[in-house]
């Protein structure tokens, strides 16, 4: 702004050694002081609100961006109340158990549904050995 160069700060300084008086300079200087000390708290606030400013607008720029993706989330997903992962488990477990293998309104995939199996092959009642064992029963080669 100044563009003040160590010759021309020599020349200021000649200037007012022959302006001033000597009895005067000790005040002139103590004042100068405060002067410039004021100005570097001004410059320092204003670097100081100028970087705020700057951290706010980069704030407001990552919240922006940050909106823009959330509703770019929202619009693909369809996560308006719609979509509850536990509830469509609960459907898809609940068609299973009773049998039900139509595929619900909401869903394009059919329920998948289980098969129950007996729990052990069937038993003979008289020996009690399932039907594939009873020819190996001392039971049967005995008579």
């Amino acid at each position: 702004m100044f563009d003040l160069e160590p010759g021309k700060l020599i020349v200021i300084a000649i200037v007012a050694l022959i302006a001033i008086p000597s009895k005067d300079l000790p005040r002139v200087l103590r004042s100068l002081g405060q002067f410039s000390g004021k100005m570097r708290r001004m410059a320092a606030e204003f670097q100081g609100q100028f970087m705020e400013a700057m951290r706010e607008a980069e704030l407001d720029d990552l919240r922006k961006e940050v909106g823009e993706m959330r509703d770019a989330v929202k619009e693909s997903v369809k996560l308006d109340g719609a979509f509850d992962p536990m509830a469509e488990a609960r459907k898809q477990i609940t068609g299973a158990i009773k049998g039900d293998a139509k595929p619900s309104k909401d869903e394009g995939a059919p329920v998948a549904s289980f098969e129950t199996r007996p729990l052990a092959a069937p038993q003979d009642e008289d020996s009690g050995l399932p039907v594939g064992e009873q020819a190996d029963s001392p039971k049967k080669t005995a008579t």
